[in-house]
C-alpha cells in the first residue's frame, strides 16, 4: 500500500557560504494510513524541519513530498495551502487559535477558508470538537479554556473536514502530565481511524504511543525502532 505521506530524498539547506547550514540531507520517510509515526532526536537534528517540510509550511531545496500522491513541491503558494485546509492538519504545541474566535469558530475557519458554506463549517466544527469531547464548549473563547481543553481545540481543527495527515509537534509540552496523555490519545485514535500521523517528541514515554520511532541527527535518519518504550529509550540514548 502506498504511504499516505511520502518524503523522497529531500534536503533542506538555510542560508548560503559561510552561513550555509543543512538542515535536512537527503532525508527519505514514510507515513501510511492507520500508522502514528514518532520522530525524536537532539536540538537541532531536524525534527521540526521535516514536519514543516511534510506540511506544505516549507519548501524543500531539493526531493518530492507526496501527500496521498500529490507532491507538494510541484505546488504554487495557493496549491499547498490547499492542501493544507483538506489533507493536512497540523497540531502545534503553542495552540495557534485566534483569540477573537470561540471554539466552534476555530475548528471551522480551514473549512471556510476552503469555500465550505458557514452552516456546514460549524455543523462538522461542532462534530470534531465533539469526538475530542469539548462539544459543551464549542461557544468559549480561548481565555476562557485550560491549556488542555485549548488543545483539544487545536486537534479539533486540525481533523476537521476529514484530513488525513496530522503532523503535530511537540503538542504536550506546555500541558501537565495526565492533560498531555489525553491529546497523546486522542492523536492515537485518529491515527487508529485511518488517519497517518507524525509526531515530534522529545519523551520517550509519548514516544510509546507510535507504532514505530525514526531518529534524526544532524538532518540524517540514523535509527529505526520499535515504540517499546525501553526500546525508545535505548536507540535515542545511542543516537544521542
Amino acid at each position: 500500500m502506498n504511504p499516505l505521506l511520502h518524503l523522497r530524498d529531500v534536503t533542506r539547506v538555510h542560508g548560503s557560504g559561510a552561513t550555509e547550514v543543512h538542515a535536512l540531507r537527503g532525508i527519505t520517510f514514510s507515513a501510511h494510513a492507520g500508522e502514528l509515526v514518532a520522530v525524536m532526536g537532539p536540538s537541532g537534528s531536524g525534527k521540526s524541519t521535516l514536519l514543516t517540510i511534510a506540511g506544505g509550511l516549507d519548501s524543500p531545496t531539493s526531493g518530492a513530498v507526496l501527500v496521498e500522491g500529490t507532491d507538494l513541491v510541484g505546488l504554487d503558494t495557493a496549491g499547498r495551502a490547499r492542501m493544507r485546509r483538506t489533507s493536512i492538519g497540523y497540531v502545534f504545541q503553542g495552540y495557534n487559535l485566534v483569540p477573537a474566535l470561540t471554539a466552534a469558530e476555530n475548528v471551522a475557519l480551514p473549512r471556510e477558508l476552503d469555500g465550505i458554506g458557514a452552516k456546514q463549517a460549524r455543523a462538522e466544527a461542532r462534530a470534531a470538537l465533539e469526538e475530542v469531547g469539548l462539544g459543551e464548549l464549542a461557544d468559549r473563547f480561548p481565555d476562557e479554556m485550560s491549556g488542555g481543553q485549548q488543545q483539544r481545540v487545536a486537534i479539533a481543527r486540525a481533523v476537521v473536514g476529514e484530513r488525513r495527515l496530522i503532523l503535530a509537534d511537540e503538542p504536550t509540552g506546555a500541558l501537565d502530565t495526565e492533560t498531555g496523555e489525553e491529546v497523546l490519545r486522542l492523536i492515537r485514535a485518529r491515527c487508529d481511524a485511518g488517519a497517518a500521523g507524525v509526531l515530534v517528541t522529545h519523551e520517550a514515554r509519548h514516544a510509546a504511543w507510535a507504532d514505530r520511532v525514526v531518529f534524526l541527527r544532524d538532518g540524517v535518519v540514523v535509527d529505526e525502532t520499535g515504540a517499546d518504550p525501553v526500546d525508545v529509550l535505548v536507540h535515542s540514548e545511542a543516537s544521542a
